[in-house]
């Protein structure tokens, strides 16, 4: 059963080694997102499972690591409570991992990688599969909103995009499990919301689980919509 979740964003700039000279412009975002997995763990899941996207379906039981080396940093994070050998974790299941090792993270931990055109069903029914692997289970789901906030985004701006971070930051804030799901691939697709499908993964596993939430953080920096959430 889901016991407590954590929305976060997978921006690899998280990292200050990464970040570099940028780093201090987001530590209210490293801040908001210790906050919400500090959460987590103070709920007392026997196990967590951190989802985010990746090139492919593909899960992790038995620890695995990713690393920073693409952007010219030598960091390697690893899941906790398991071997890191195995294939390479996605770059958003990476920062999940870091985020992991910066709280100090030991219970066992999974990790799944959901392809970011991903069915809806498919990931409502992938998220109450997880929630079943134990009897108190915690979500770290890792995501980002839509990539089309200013001029100078990943998607240039799109005026639908404030609109769409915006009702997500809602359905996110309250727990809203029936607005996650009937979020459109498409249109998440055209708005470059890579989130789209963790977030449906948390629908489904939180669907009767009873939890309420807590919008810690909603920005666009660099004009993507980063958003934390706190379910528990």
């Amino acid at each position: 059963m889901l016991v407590a979740a954590a929305v976060c964003p997978c921006p690899p700039l998280l990292v200050p080694e990464v970040a570099v000279g940028a780093s201090s412009e987001l530590e209210p975002l490293r801040a908001a997102c210790d906050e919400a997995l500090g959460a987590v763990l103070a709920a007392g899941p026997d196990l967590l499972v951190v989802v985010g996207t990746g090139p492919e379906a593909e899960v992790w039981t038995e620890g695995g690591a990713g690393s920073f080396h693409r952007y010219g940093v030598p960091l390697v994070a690893a899941l906790p409570g398991g071997r890191a050998e195995g294939p390479e974790l996605s770059p958003a299941l990476t920062v999940g991992a870091w985020l992991l090792g910066r709280a100090g993270a030991t219970l066992p931990t999974h990790a799944c990688a959901v392809p970011a055109d991903a069915p809806a069903d498919r990931m409502l029914g992938l998220g109450q599969g997880l929630a079943g692997l134990a009897d108190r289970v915690g979500l770290l789901v890792m995501g980002d909103g839509s990539a089309c906030r200013s001029l100078k985004a990943p998607g240039y701006l799109d005026e639908r995009a404030e609109g769409y971070d915006a009702e997500l930051a809602r359905a996110l804030g309250t727990a809203d499990t029936a607005a996650l799901a009937a979020l459109d691939p498409g249109l998440a697709a055209e708005l470059k919301a890579e989130g789209r499908a963790p977030w449906q993964v948390l629908a489904g596993a939180a669907e009767g689980a009873g939890l309420t939430a807590r919008l810690g953080y909603q920005d666009a920096p660099y004009g993507v919509g980063y958003l934390v959430a706190s379910w528990s």
